[in-house]
């Protein structure tokens, strides 16, 4: 375990922007090692200033292209950008299959930008697990504006809406129906809608579509959803589509049940890191990996149902 000083001083290095420090720092909390918590509970005291915005949406909707275009805007602005850009786990390594390596490159050289890919290592939702952690880690950093892609599952990704401030839903024409792309958890979780690509034929219906749908979802605490149409490999509708994710930003801050939001989120944090912590306690006290294995192997095998088979475990823990 790193010596308190020694925590303390590689903060100090992250919150000065130190990129070495904030990339070791994120492969630490990626890996879980026990420093990173560390880190992080030196750090918490200086996040809360930057906003988050989630861009999510289904694959081919050029959400990658969008996210380095409204970075390029916001550098522009001078305001310092941190990007997560979550990406399918290879089913060898475990890692990334697009690392950021190949990702942005236009940006490589700007020290207000930190980009960083991450996999999903099977976590469900479009996020990857260590997500929230980095990207409190990038607040405490100093970064203004945080941008999280994910990974592009489709009408199923719907984590990003916990933990961003902004989520942007991305749309295209011409990707089957359209009417059907708007259904369930993307129309409800989107504070604005961008249809991309704009440029293809389809794009006028597909706004009109989406505008229509919308007139049948109610307002959320005086928020009207708006339609931004970008052409993002051109840089068109860059500026409109921030200048309405700062217009979202004011909303929240004008909100009256503000705090209730900010109460919400916290705990929906802690229950999940309870859940997390409560699972490798058990886990680690109750038996090994291999037992556990044999336990799964028993499930698989119908020798054993799974209720069972989690009561037993909680009993061997003493839970």
């Amino acid at each position: 375990m790193p010596t308190t000083r020694t925590v303390e001083k590689w903060a100090a290095q992250v919150r000065a922007g130190n990129i070495r420090a904030i990339s070791r720092a994120v492969s630490a909390i990626e890996n879980r090692s026990p420093e990173a918590e560390s880190l992080l509970r030196e750090l918490f005291p200086y996040t809360g200033r930057a906003c988050r915005v989630g861009v999510t949406g289904a694959p081919g909707t050029g959400k990658s292209t969008l996210v380095d275009k409204l970075a390029a805007c916001y550098r522009l602005q001078n305001k310092s950008v941190g990007i997560i850009a979550i990406d399918p786990s290879s089913p060898f390594s475990g890692g990334a299959i697009l690392g950021d390596r190949i990702r942005m490159q236009g940006h490589a050289s700007d020290e207000g930008i930190f980009i960083r890919s991450m996999a999903t290592r099977g976590y469900l939702g479009g996020l990857a697990q260590a997500t929230g952690d980095t990207a409190l880690l990038l607040d405490a950093a100093g970064k203004d504006m945080i941008l999280i892609e994910t990974v592009g599952v489709g009408q199923g990704e719907v984590e990003i809406v916990r933990l961003a401030d902004c989520t942007v839903v991305v749309l295209v024409p011409g990707l089957g129906d359209d009417v059907q792309s708007l259904k369930a958890g993307l129309m409800e979780i989107a504070d604005i809608f961008v249809i991309n690509k704009a440029e293809r034929e389809g794009a006028e219906k597909l706004e009109e579509q989406t505008r229509a749908v919308l007139q049948l979802v109610p307002e959320r605490d005086g928020w009207r959803c708006p339609v931004v149409r970008t052409v993002a490999t051109e840089s068109r509708g860059i500026d409109e589509l921030a200048s309405q994710i700062e217009r979202f930003r004011q909303h929240l801050c004008e909100a009256k049940d503000r705090s209730a939001k900010a109460l919400a989120y916290w705990k929906d944090w802690l229950l999940r890191l309870l859940e997390r912590r409560a699972v490798e306690r058990v886990l680690a006290k109750g038996m090994s990996e291999a037992e556990f294995d044999l336990i799964v192997e028993q499930v698989a095998a119908r020798k054993k149902d799974p209720y069972s088979a989690v009561s037993e475990i909680l009993g061997r823990s003493g839970s």
